[in-house]
C-alpha cells in the first residue's frame, strides 16, 4: 500500500507519456521550485 507524503518528503520520480509521443519526468523536468500539475482523468 502506497504511504502519504510528509512535510519535507521528496516528491517520488514519475514519468508520463504525453499525448505529443513525448514524456515529462516529474519532479525532474519542472523549472520552478512550486508547481502544480493537473491531471484530469475524464470519463467517457
Amino acid at each position: 500500500m502506497a504511504t502519504k507524503l510528509g512535510t519535507g518528503d521528496q516528491f517520488p520520480a514519475l514519468t508520463f507519456n504525453l499525448i505529443d509521443g513525448s514524456s515529462i519526468t516529474l519532479p525532474d523536468d519542472l523549472e520552478a521550485s512550486y508547481t502544480v500539475f493537473l491531471i484530469y482523468r475524464g470519463h467517457w
